[in-house]
């Protein structure tokens, strides 16, 4: 583990039982990961960690917003989407074993200082990429058009509705 600095940490020294909440602004390239670079985030990261401390476990939940530059898969149109993910992690101290057996949880000695979230933020921003990215609204891209556009989306007399329309009977 490195001593270096955490990016995003809280400290559990002095933090009376309850519920906590902290925020936390920082950018991709402090992550010091090429993939949270290579994801496209632009901008600022914004992070709220919502902590509930009490006598044998802390819960921390996390939820995460920021804007990635991103391109369209079908036209590679640019596209700049504002991205939200959550995560919750729950800690549990080591005089507490009946839940550790659990993998949702994790252990910490009772005298730890603080805990480091860089990981698990770093995880929720990557995962809160989608994994197809197309541009509904742009009109570069002929796959997909805005609703409303064309009038024949609802219109009962397309050739593939009538044929879709047929099967249906012939298999009643």
């Amino acid at each position: 583990m490195s001593k270096e600095r955490a990016l995003i940490e809280i400290r559990l020294a002095g933090l009376s039982q309850g519920t906590h909440e902290f925020d936390f602004t920082c950018t991709a390239g402090e992550f010091n990961d090429p993939a949270v670079k290579e994801a496209g985030f632009s901008d600022g990261i914004s992070v709220k960690a919502v902590v509930d401390k009490n006598d044998d476990e802390i819960t921390v939940s996390l939820k995460t917003a920021a804007k990635a530059a991103l391109s369209c898969d079908l036209c590679l149109a640019p596209v700049l989407l504002e991205l939200k993910g959550s995560y919750r992690v729950y800690y549990i101290y080591e005089q507490t074993q009946g839940q550790a057996e659990d993998e949702e949880y994790r252990l910490i000695d009772s005298n730890t200082v603080s805990i480091d979230l860089t990981e698990d933020v770093r995880e929720t921003l990557l995962l809160s990429v989608p994994m197809k990215v197309t541009c509904t609204d742009n009109p570069d891209c002929h796959v997909y058009r805005q609703e409303g556009t064309e009038g024949t989306e609802n219109a009962p007399d397309g050739s593939w509705q009538e044929s879709l329309e047929k099967l249906k009977n012939k298999y009643r």
